[in-house]
């Protein structure tokens, strides 16, 4: 008679992860010292092959970093239970916090360390979900939630959040680790200054609630401060009454003074309470590289092709600027007569005007046709070779002269969008993590490059060469989405606030466990 006997619960999580922290530390742990619980998350760890895969790879395309082990958590328990494993061992292994998997140089990654698939806590119904309180004007999400289930749930109830992302498929605790920008934050400011409160489990396994009167250290640490501090587990995001439909409108340029006048101008009237100011204002280049469209916008009438790719030819760069004003039922005919009140005032090229009426959610998650439309062709998941800027207004007219129309038109290599607009400083809050230029006016310039495995490196190229013009015309550029490889050059990038910074993560991550792929404390 044969006889099988079941292994104790225990002695499977113990095995498990004294087998992880081996391959991660090469020493012995001590799991009977704090907490057993750790050993709960055992069943939740995974390290089946294509689990690992996925988690050592990211929208770039471009770094690829192993880690040991992923995370599936069900509550924000389990990732504190992790962070505390890590955290009491003798040798700590990284662990990053993986939302959608948009992060462009493997933010997100940690090598030979544990990555935490966020999207697992969508599966389960006891985690934070997305609560409207209509009575309270906020939404709580989960940090896991992407923005584009955001926006349809505080739909239902007739709301919805003023700052957004140009694309919607990111997740909520990703956008307020960075900063999340688009067309409408010369009005409203980054999503990260429109947060009322977080929840946040530090490198230290604590789980702190937080906001500008609590806690408000690690409330202005974790908001733009790139996964170094904390993990969000919760937000909570200010809503208003949403719209219905907006005016959107396009206009070109041939001449990059007006265009970049009339942007400055219209980001001047930026009140959130001023219902003559504009609610997205957006610049971008058209080159000839093929249609006017691209993957994050079809809006051109494609009878008007010829003669936009006409005037590219001729002119090579051409400036286009997009503006959006919201409407309702009450307000239809006061939109109506405030754009084209507007529109009178610009200094565009004569009958390059180009408008739309459409649903506020089709205009908000414009991007998402182009994304299925490339996925559809093989063309979504190659590499991404991007480079962020903020650019001070001062210098702005240098970087066109020295790299759009000298570094770009040279290397003619440029395919994705490009694109170049203005935000107001006020808008952000200088006590949170993020950077930005010293001017009341600093643009945000976005190389948003796609291209072959085989080829990439000749977009990195042109980005280096970016940069050194940055560096030896004395432009202060700042990095949005930053990526440096030296501690002096992340030092440099922080600035006045790189001794804060470190403060920050010597008192909420000490042990530096959280964000290894930012590779700002654990450069090599």
């Amino acid at each position: 008679m044969v006889m099988s006997f079941q292994i104790p619960a225990y002695f499977t999580a113990l095995f498990i992860i004294t087998r992880l922290l081996i391959k991660i530390s090469s020493k012995p742990f001590d799991v009977h010292h704090k907490d057993i619980k750790s050993l709960d998350i055992a069943a939740k760890l995974s390290v089946d092959p294509s689990a690992v895969e996925a988690a050592s790879r990211d929208f770039g395309h471009i770094v690829k970093a192993i880690p040991q082990a992923v995370l599936h958590p069900s509550t924000p328990q389990d990732i504190a239970a992790l962070i505390k494993l890590s955290y009491y061992n003798s040798v700590p292994f990284g662990i990053a916090a993986k939302g959608h998997g948009h992060s462009i140089r493997g933010q997100a990654m940690a090598n030979n360390g544990v990555v935490i698939d966020m999207k697992s806590m969508k599966k389960h119904p006891n985690g934070t979900g997305i609560r409207v309180s209509t009575e309270g004007l906020h939404a709580d999400v989960g940090g896991e939630q992407l923005w584009i289930d955001v926006l349809n749930k505080t739909l239902e109830h007739g709301l919805a959040p003023v700052s957004w992302t140009d694309y919607l498929y990111l997740t909520v605790g990703g956008t307020l680790s960075n900063a999340g920008i688009s067309g409408q934050t010369f009005r409203h400011g980054p999503q990260i200054s429109n947060v009322l409160e977080l929840d946040v489990i530090t490198g230290k396994a604590d789980f702190m609630t937080c906001s500008p009167k609590k806690n408000s250290e690690l409330f202005y640490a974790v908001l733009g401060g790139l996964g170094q501090f904390g993990i969000i587990t919760r937000a909570r995001i200010p809503l208003q009454p949403a719209p219905k439909r907006v005016k959107w409108v396009r206009v070109l340029y041939n001449d990059f003074s007006a265009f970049t006048r009339d942007q400055e101008l219209l980001i001047s009237r930026n009140g959130r309470k001023d219902k003559s100011a504009l609610d997205y204002v957006e610049g971008s280049l058209l080159m000839d590289q093929g249609s006017p469209d691209n993957w994050r916008s079809s809006f051109f009438p494609h009878s008007d092709h010829p003669k936009i790719i006409s005037l590219i030819t001729k002119h090579r760069i051409i400036y286009s600027l997009e503006l959006v004003k919201h409407y309702d039922d009450q307000t239809k005919n006061t939109a109506d007569k405030e754009m084209k009140q507007i529109l009178q005032g610009l200094s565009y090229m004569p009958g390059f005007m180009f408008h739309k009426d459409v649903g506020y959610e089709e205009f908000l998650n414009r991007v998402r046709s182009g994304e299925l439309k490339l996925e559809s062709q093989g063309l979504w998941e190659v590499p991404h070779p991007w480079l962020n800027l903020f650019i001070p207004k001062s210098r702005i007219s240098d970087f066109n002269n020295g790299v759009f129309r000298g570094i770009v038109l040279e290397r003619n290599i440029t395919t994705g969008p490009v694109l170049v607009y203005p935000m107001n400083k006020q808008k952000w809050d200088d006590r949170m993590s993020a950077v930005i230029p010293d001017e009341e006016i600093f643009y945000t310039v976005g190389f948003l490059h796609s291209s072959g495995f085989d080829d990439w490196e000749a977009f990195e190229d042109q980005n280096k060469d970016i940069m050194k013009f940055c560096k030896e015309a004395g432009v202060m550029v700042k990095q949005y989405l930053p990526h440096y490889s030296t501690k002096d050059e992340w030092v440099h990038h922080f600035g006045s606030k790189w001794k804060i910074f470190q403060q920050r993560k010597h008192q909420f991550d000490p042990r530096m466990l959280l964000s290894p792929g930012q590779r700002i404390f654990n450069n090599n």
